[in-house]
């Protein structure tokens, strides 16, 4: 972290290296066009680097603090009026005719991601990387560097709320 603050160009380099899937996953999950998402995840490594300063490690892991970083950029992103008006005017592409047909569900479109959003951010970090992502417990009990039965516990309360939040 000191090497970080000290703007080091080895410390930045590995946490690009790292870092920069998990991110870009964030990213792409708001962002659905690859080539902004692409643009955003150097965008987003460039605010880290000059933003260092602002990160509190009292207040919250470093993890946590840029995955905030690339969901923010990410959502101010989608809200511009340029992103706007360029989904407005975009092609007909050939995946839209293959999207129509899909009998895959999309978590987006019953919800789902709303109601995770609704969590504690301890639980909704797990809940997206495990559910939405797609990672193993023990990745990410290796990722955000807490041991693998805390990641279950909070895994296993983060089901049982949103099993409340859900209950009809």
């Amino acid at each position: 972290m000191s090497l970080l603050k000290q703007r080091h160009e080895h410390a930045f380099n590995y946490l690009y290296d790292h870092y920069s899937g998990s991110l870009y996953s964030v990213i792409v999950s708001i962002v659905p066009d690859r080539e902004l998402a692409n643009d955003l995840l150097q965008e987003v490594f460039v605010k880290i680097w000059r933003q260092i300063e602002s990160y509190d490690n009292e207040k919250g892991r470093l993890f946590t603090w840029m995955l905030n970083v690339a969901r923010n950029a990410s959502i101010d992103a989608v809200r511009s009026k340029s992103y706007q008006q360029g989904q407005q005017n975009r092609e007909l592409t050939e995946n839209v005719y293959e999207e129509g047909g899909s009998v895959q569900m999309n978590t987006d479109r019953i919800g789902l991601r709303k109601i995770v959003h609704k969590l504690k951010e301890e639980y909704r970090v797990l809940v997206e990387l495990s559910y939405f992502e797609g990672y193993t417990q023990d990745e990410i009990s290796k990722m955000l560097k807490i041991p693998l039965g805390t990641v279950k516990t909070r895994l296993r309360s983060a089901l049982l709320q949103l099993k409340q939040v859900i209950k009809p």
